[in-house]
């Protein structure tokens, strides 16, 4: 081996590792050669132009060159004429021996001035160099650029410039009695101006980075401005040799006046070459400069409509996000602007938006208020160039927002783009945070990798669903994730910690109706959360259950303690339940109306709990326990002295009425750390494993019996799996038909199924996999099976498959293909039987010419569904919040007219929320899924709110954690009075956490709307006697069988109606004012109930045509009268009333099952969807 080496040379390095790497043996015999390979021909021309003019670092050191020559040769020029003294006759003697030395006359002038200067011959020698170096320069680079047009070349403005001033200088060599010929060397100005232009070109390709064109065009503006001035005032000064004799400053002075149309005339041009110079350049003036001019602003216009950049400085100084959209609008905008500066902490901050369409009228207006103008830059570009994200700045940003268009026709295109958005932002900036906005389901595992993504049609279906059995859902959850403005002064602040007395500006404080004032009062509620070990609220319960601590912070602080997170996992757990035990590193997350970083304390007084215990109440706005003042994020809070008080005293003792029935005399206590037997007395899951062991007589005799599982098949990937009641065996697809009937029924109408609860109804344009997420929560495991209420999808266009597939496993969940615009569709699904309505928004509608008209469809079918059925509850989705005002619209409604106006005021304060106080939003009747924008603001800021939500809502489902319920005050239960103790009586019994409290109150009518009301319930008598009187007088055959018809049934009821009221105003027809008024409220009231009657007649008359019975029809219940609003954490001593809804959160019932049962659950989800589960997973 050593021989080897010694007999064969080494190869170069380049091919040594390789042949080694490639295991060649046979690289002894190797006699390959080594080729070089050129971009370029390998000639001495080629090389020459690859210096001169390819290669843009030495083209731009040859530019600048070229440049410094021309100014030098400029400079020269200058100080020639400061050394020339235009009264010698430079090279007269030896040229011009007839010149005249007589002085100037107007009639003749002296050209000798004008031809000859004074060159010293240093200055000469120069001044000839530079010709000679710049002579060559041209030549050379005009042979590297020749391309077969000689004349092309020749011909050009620099090559003739460069002729002009350099060859009669390189003449001068050879005749040196042309020493002193003048030589317009000043007209190299153009020539630098030219050099400077190209250099800029070269500069911008060398540093790889495109400087925007409104800096180029600026600088020929200004380089073409400064060639002007300065050749008119070379030439002025020169020619005036002949005449005036001025200097160089006497001629800027001219020049400066004269373009500026000044005109003094203190100095003026005396021969007439110098006025034919001025004439000329102010022609060439007038011709550039305007052009230059209309460049400039078009590329300024340019400009303003692209955004400009965000420059490195400002980004790298300044923290800023980046909002990511493809279209702007101006609602769109407020609430993202209102939602993000409403932390305090996000005041400093600039808001970046990259956009590519050009910015609208209303938001340039709006853009240009300064509170916005500061802090918001626009840029118009496309989120998919780099070129566009360097100028946003997206590496340096904080986070980036990208919003999906939600008003696009086809919405799977639309997050389409916000994919690759998403991409394009994720491959030029991957530390940059994404917040994420994606309208299907079917398409949210494409952006997994986002930090925070929020599904709009998951968050919708299921939001709708919980609507069905938490009233008021939707309501609740955008309550708790919008910021209020509603805050006081700082002042006010300072003046409640001193004593003095101090005003509550929430939304709807200054609101005369006392339902306003509590509802935008605890609408200022949010989520918080702090550490525990750091916390005032929580850290004397570590080493405590989660219901002690929660219950116990409520009493002593008004808040509401809902979840906690370990330190060690990243899962969040809403109620965990007794079994759980605070520890000091834990996360806790509350309700309060603000955090309590921003919260003072103060010890409550003792002669105030002496008071307290005098009075139980004293009306719905005092806070005895903790009064809030919410100013500029700062809160005091007084605290209530619990110490050594009993569970049995005087606050939690039954009045004497209430203990009869053998009902207990009080209410058991919070243990701190719950033992085993009263977790098997409280166990949740003891009513569903009953439900399971001991069916029912029903259930047997119908076969129906549900299994609890997870979904064997989902409809798209990504989908959190839910625990759920399932059928043992899936449907067929033909049994799914509501409205026809196959080989296994033959129902063909709702009524035939005999359905024991109520059916929730969904009118939407296509089944899409949303939909799944509005089914789960109806089914998840926790809900009791006897309470399942049947589900009916009201479907425009036919289901695929695919999702006839997802849904077959469910039990009571049916389909039809019907519009809500199709009285027949509505009553064949069983309208009629129906406890809620859903209305989703048409994806076909929602982009219109006119945005706000994108609803108009759906709020019209709404009001004729409200009109025909006044007793269903219809919940109703829109696209804009601001046409919830035509949710049931009555015109002449006083108390609709007072809300709008309320709104109007809220709206002027700064609320984020002005639409609250309408009643369908504040009832739950209606949501726009644009309110949930702010939980993807929030995440900012709060990054547990979507988990949050998504918990509370049943989109995901952690082991442990609790859900969201509610249950409803009856009558039984008003012994417990207040909300305090009601918080006590489920914290020790059931574990569940109250959060607030849907409440429903009659509405107090106005003075004309009850004399309205009385005429209305006297006109039947007065009717009655009317006709009573008039069969006595005349009896007549029409009026008999008018009279002897009945009411409800006669197809002419208006007109008849109309005829009586006519004829009562004929019965006594001298009355005075106030009976005439009557005697109008009385057809009035006749109009409106005949009105309503013919619109029941048409409902029963189809419903007889179709075979259906009419006995489930009630057309005259309806909810006019009431006004339901939400209170999230109302103070502890609110009083209970009757049909108040409280919302719960629920613990796990399968965190108290043994794991014999758990396993016995999850058999059923094990066998069936095994091979589904497999195929869905990515």
């Amino acid at each position: 081996m050593v021989d080897l080496e010694s007999e064969v040379p080494p190869l170069p390095p380049r091919y040594r590792f390789r042949d080694l790497l490639l295991g060649d043996q046979g690289w002894q015999n190797d006699d390959r050669v080594q080729v070089e390979f050129y971009m370029n021909e390998n000639t001495f021309k080629e090389r020459l132009k690859l210096f001169f003019i390819k290669n843009q670092r030495s083209s731009l050191r040859i530019r600048l060159f070229n440049f410094s020559l021309k100014l030098l040769s400029c400079l020269l020029y200058i100080i020639r004429v400061l050394l020339d003294d235009p009264t010698q006759k430079h090279g007269c003697k030896e040229l011009n021996r007839g010149c005249s030395s007589q002085n100037y006359t107007p009639a003749k002038i002296d050209w000798s001035p004008i031809i000859w200067v004074n060159r010293s011959l240093p200055l000469w020698g120069l001044q000839v160099s530079v010709a000679l170096i710049s002579l060559f320069e041209t030549m050379l680079l005009g042979y590297l650029s020749y391309k077969g047009n000689i004349w092309e070349q020749v011909l050009r403005i620099p090559f003739l410039l460069e002729i002009i001033n350099a060859v009669p200088f390189i003449i001068t060599i050879f005749w040196p009695a042309l020493r002193n010929i003048f030589i317009p060397v000043f007209l190299n100005c153009w020539l630098a101006k030219h050099a400077l232009e190209n250099m800029i070109n070269d500069l911008h390709r060398a540093i790889q980075r495109t400087q925007s064109a409104m800096f180029n065009q600026v600088l020929i503006l200004i380089s073409t401005l400064l060639c002007l001035i300065f050749t008119c005032i070379c030439g002025i000064q020169h020619l005036e040799r002949a005449g005036n004799k001025l200097t160089l400053f006497d001629s800027l002075y001219f020049c400066i006046v004269t373009f500026s149309t000044v005109g003094f005339g203190d100095v003026t041009p005396k021969i007439w070459p110098s006025k034919l110079l001025v004439v000329i350049m102010i022609c060439v003036a007038l011709v550039v400069l305007p052009i230059q001019f209309e460049q400039l602003a078009y590329l300024w216009m340019e400009r303003q409509k692209s955004g400009g950049n965000y420059s490195r400085h400002r980004a790298q100084t300044e923290k800023h996000v980046v909002l990511c959209v493809s279209s702007l609008k101006i609602d769109l905008l407020m609430d993202f602007l209102n939602e993000f500066y409403a932390h305090p902490r996000l005041q400093d901050y600039y808001v970046v938006i990259l956009c590519p369409t050009e910015m609208d009228a209303q938001v340039r207006r709006v853009l240009q208020i300064p509170m916005w103008s500061q802090r918001v830059i626009y840029l118009q570009g496309s989120a998919l160039k780099d070129q566009d994200l360097l100028r946003a700045k997206m590496d340096d940003a904080e986070a980036c927002f990208i919003l999906s268009s939600r008003c696009e026709v086809d919405r799977t295109a639309a997050d389409h783009q916000t994919i690759l958005r998403a991409w394009a932002v994720k491959d030029f900036a991957p530390k940059c945070p994404l917040y994420v906005q994606i309208l299907k389901p079917e398409n949210k595992f494409h952006i997994k990798f986002a930090d925070h993504v929020v599904c709009e049609e998951e968050f919708k279906y299921a939001m709708l669903a919980l609507n069905c059995i938490c009233p008021a859902t939707s309501t609740l959850i955008t309550l708790l994730v919008h910021t209020s403005r509603g805050q006081t002064a700082p002042w006010e602040a300072f003046r409640h910690l001193t004593g003095t007395k101090q005003t509550l500006t929430r939304e709807g404080q200054q609101s005369p109706e006392q339902w306003q004032k509590m509802y935008g009062r605890y609408s200022g509620n949010e989520v918080y959360h702090i550490n525990l070990e750091d916390s005032t609220f929580f850290a004397e319960y570590e080493g405590k259950s989660f219901t002690y601590a929660s219950f116990h912070a409520h009493k002593k602080f008004g808040v509401c303690l809902i979840g906690v997170r370990r330190e060690d996992n990243k899962n969040i757990l809403l109620n965990p339940g007794p079994r759980y035990i605070m520890s000091s590193t834990d996360i806790c997350f509350y309700i309060n109306i603000t955090k309590e970083e921003n919260s003072a304390f103060k010890k409550q007084e003792q002669h105030r709990k002496n008071n307290e215990s005098k009075s139980y109440y004293h009306g719905p706005s005092r806070l005895p326990l903790h009064s809030v003042i919410a100013s500029m994020g700062t809160v005091a809070i007084d605290l209530q002295d619990t110490g050594c008080r009993s569970s049995s005293g005087p606050t939690l003792t039954l009045p004497s009425e209430g203990s009869k029935d053998g009902r207990r005399s009080s209410i058991a206590p919070v243990l701190e750390v719950a033992d085993s037997s009263s977790l098997q007395t409280c166990d949740l899951l003891s009513d569903q494993s009953e439900d399971e062991t001991t069916p029912s007589d029903d259930d047997i005799s119908t076969g129906l019996e549900y299994a609890k599982g997870y979904p064997p098949y989902s409809p798209y990937i990504g989908s959190s799996p839910t625990f759920c009641h399932l059928l043992h065996e899936k449907v067929p697809f033909c049994c799914l038909r509501l409205d026809k009937g196959c080989q296994h029924n033959y129902y063909e109408d709702a009524k035939a199924y005999g359905f024991k609860n109520k059916l929730i109804i969904v009118a939407a344009e296509t089944a899409g996999n949303g939909l799944y997420n509005f089914i789960v929560p109806l089914r998840a495991y926790y809900r009791p099976k006897k309470e399942l209420n049947p589900i009916v999808l009201l479907l425009d266009n036919p289901p695929d498959m695919h999702f006839l597939d997802a849904i077959c496993w469910f039990p009571m969940v049916y389909y039809m293909v019907g519009s809500i615009d199709n009285l027949d569709d509505l009553l064949r699904c069983g309208v009629t039987f129906a406890a809620n309505m859903v209305v989703v928004d048409k994806e076909s509608t929602m982009s219109a010419e006119e945005d706000y008209m994108a609803d108009a469809k759906t709020i019209v079918n709404v009001q004729t569904l409200f009109r025909l059925f006044s007793s269903l509850s219809i919940i109703t989705e829109l696209t804009h919040p601001a046409n919830m005002r035509f949710m049931q619209f009555r015109a002449k409604d006083c108390y609709s007219l007072a809300l709008s106006k309320l709104e109007k005021k809220e709206r002027e304060k700064g609320s984020n929320l002005a639409f609250m106080f309408r009643l369908p939003f504040a009832a739950g009747r209606v949501f726009s899924i644009s309110m949930l924008d702010t939980l993807l603001y929030q995440s900012f800021v709060k990054d547990y709110m979507i988990s949050i939500t998504r918990l509370l809502l049943g989109l995901d489902t952690t082991p442990g954690s609790g859900f969201l319920c509610s249950m409803k005050i009856t009558e039984d239960d008003l012994w417990i009075r207040t909300y305090a103790r009601l918080y006590q009586k489920l914290c020790s019994s059931t574990g569940d956490i109250p959060i607030g409290i849907y409440r429903t109150e009659s509405q107090k009518l106005t003075t004309s709307e009850s004399r309205e009301m009385a005429s209305q319930s006297q006109i039947s008598i007065s009717v009655e006697e009317w006709e009573d009187t008039k069969e006595q007088i005349n009896n007549r055959n029409n009026h008999r069988n008018s009279t002897s018809s009945d009411q409800s049934d006669h197809p002419l009821l208006r007109r008849k109606s109309m005829q009586w009221a006519r004829r009562l105003s004929r019965k006594v027809p001298k009355h005075s004012g106030k009976t005439a008024e009557k005697i109008s409220q009385q057809r009035m009231s006749l109009y409106k109930r005949s009105e309503r009657q013919e619109l029941a007649e048409l409902v029963k008359n189809r419903m007889k045509h179709l075979g259906l019975s009419t006995a489930g029809y009630d057309e005259m219940n309806d909810h006019q009268n009431t006004v339901s609003y939400i209170l999230i954490n109302p103070s502890p001593d609110t009083r209970l009333e009757l049909n108040d809804v409280v919302y719960l959160i629920r613990p796990d019932p399968l965190a108290y099952v043994p794991n014999t049962t758990t396993s016995r659950k999850n058999s059923f989800c094990n066998t069936v969807g095994q091979d589904t589960r497999e195929e869905t997973q990515l």
